[in-house]
């Protein structure tokens, strides 16, 4: 079943995974491209990132957009574009990708199994999108998100996780720059729809 994105510009809760859960992002070369591609939504498709989390085969955001071509249209791109940047890197001969062969054949299975116009299929189709329109469930995602790698074992503290927003509430550093969520909340404890 697919979900949909329901509210075009509010606030959501996105998962976006690799097919068959492929640990992809365990080459941080993978999560470089991902937050390339973040940054260039955000500089020229007006995507607002307030909290990500890149793991090994899949990736948390809490976005959304005030641009009129709508939150889906956006995702949809990056997924094109950031599927198109993975396999150059992986077909090319002179990068250093021990799993070369095997990823081929595994996204290309994929991509005959589900269908797909493509000759690789590399992301699911579904984001899973949850709409935040509350305090209490913004929290909710905003922590998992951050905690996700701790609950993975992979670093003690949130903070210390490289490819995750957790740095940029914390210290007010990040390697992606987000907006963070609490400068959005008015004193009733709602979250404005527009910036």
């Amino acid at each position: 079943m697919r979900y949909k994105i329901l509210d075009q510009n509010g606030m959501n809760f996105l998962t976006m995974t690799i097919v068959e859960w492929i640990d992809l992002f365990t080459r941080p070369v993978y999560s470089n491209i991902v937050l390339d591609s973040l940054r260039f939504c955000q500089e020229k498709k007006g995507l607002v990132v307030f909290a990500y989390v890149i793991m090994p085969s899949h990736l948390h955001l809490i976005v959304r957009t005030d641009n009129s071509i709508g939150l889906s249209r956006i995702i949809q791109s990056f997924k094109t574009y950031t599927s198109n940047q993975f396999l150059d890197y992986i077909n090319d001969w002179k990068k250093p990708e021990s799993r070369r062969k095997w990823l081929l054949n595994h996204f290309a299975f994929n991509a005959r199994k589900n269908r797909t116009n493509s000759k690789h299929n590399l992301w699911v189709g579904d984001n899973h999108p949850i709409a935040l329109y509350t305090p209490k469930v913004i929290r909710t995602k905003l922590n998992y998100i951050h905690n996700n790698p701790v609950e993975a074992e992979v670093v003690n503290k949130p903070e210390h996780y490289r490819f995750s927003s957790a740095s940029n509430y914390v210290s007010g550093n990040g390697v992606l720059d987000v907006t963070i969520i609490e400068d959005i909340w008015n004193d009733t404890g709602f979250v404005f729809t527009g910036m």
